[in-house]
């Protein structure tokens, strides 16, 4: 299916997609979005309402559209780790393969990373028999440097379970994080093996420091990282941007590290309609653009969502321009 689209409306609207990670392979713009299920089940903060079991690959000539959808790419009954809940994927590009990453609950209803791979950056993607050893929680974000080390960034709080891990180890009865004066849970970093299928190490929390150093805190709901971490590069500075989860922001923090510190800076979208926020930013013909979603297309309801985008903008020192999703 193909569509004309344009900023700030949704790409495609034969099916409800979430989660957009974008990428440019050989010059073409290709989006890996979630994809959500239209159901009528019980909403709340354990997630239940994203009942995903798929993933459609999109790509674009260009940025005006016509979009295609490349049909399914990975489908959780092909996953035998996996039980339900194939949530907000990433793919990456390296060893003349295409990898494809995606959190899912296992067996023991604990959210794992998967990986698969095709020669194809559509798909379809065959999935290793198990989960990335030493993941959880969810969000994967896959960021191959210039080096061509590559790095996955994960984590999500409440649904995403990563409140439990605080340990390094996963215990279930953990409800909440730590005292809101306190350092806030930062999200996960593992480099990847070179074959991308492993970590090399075990994952590191990230520290997102404000502009004294200072850990950003528990209780500081405008800055403090929730889920959906991405990671792009402009000017030698790594740029981490995710979302605040409760106040619904895209925000972002940036460091000459790719392991951080991160030193937060602003706020690159203010919130959407619907509960989520996640986005991806992407340079595609000397321009960069962020994609997102939201749940205009279905009057707000917050599991079904559509992949929007709009062009984003940096001030000359580096700083990124606040977007207004609606403006």
């Amino acid at each position: 299916m193909t569509k004309k689209v344009q900023q700030n409306e949704p790409i495609v609207t034969h099916l409800y997609t979430a989660d957009p990670s974008a990428h440019v392979f050989d010059g073409k713009l290709y989006i890996y979005p979630s994809h959500d299920l239209d159901h009528d089940g019980p909403d709340n903060d354990n997630g239940d309402q994203y009942r995903m079991e798929d993933y459609h690959v999109l790509s674009m000539e260009s940025i005006d559209g016509p979009v295609e959808d490349h049909g399914e790419a990975l489908h959780v009954r092909d996953v035998p780790w996996a039980s339900k809940q194939m949530w907000a994927p990433d793919a990456a590009y390296k060893n003349g393969t295409y990898y494809f990453y995606f959190p899912a609950r296992d067996h023991d209803g604990v959210f794992r990373i998967g990986v698969a791979t095709s020669q194809s950056p559509t798909g379809p993607f065959k999935p290793e028999k198990n989960y990335i050893e030493g993941s959880y929680s969810i969000d994967p974000a896959v960021f191959v440097d210039q080096d061509n080390r590559a790095y996955c960034y994960f984590g999500g709080l409440w649904g995403g379970q990563l409140e439990k891990w605080q340990t390094g180890t996963f215990l279930p009865d953990v409800e909440e994080g730590p005292e809101l004066d306190q350092p806030a849970i930062g999200p996960r970093i593992a480099e990847l093996s070179e074959d991308m299928l492993s970590f090399k190490a075990e994952p590191k929390e990230i520290s997102i420091v404000d502009e004294e150093g200072n850990p950003i805190v528990a209780g500081d709901e405008d800055r403090r990282y929730f889920e959906g971490p991405w990671i792009h590069k402009y000017n030698d500075y790594y740029y981490l941007s995710y979302s605040t989860g409760t106040t619904h922001k895209i925000v972002y923090a940036i460091s000459k590290n790719p392991e951080g510190p991160f030193e937060f800076k602003g706020t690159i979208l203010n919130p959407v309609i619907g509960w989520t926020t996640h986005h991806s930013i992407v340079e595609f013909n000397n321009k960069w653009y962020l994609f997102y979603h939201d749940c205009s297309l279905s009057d707000g309801v917050n599991h079904k969502r559509s992949v929007k985008f709009t062009e984003l903008h940096y001030n000359e020192d580096g700083t990124i321009q606040t977007i207004d999703p609606y403006k």
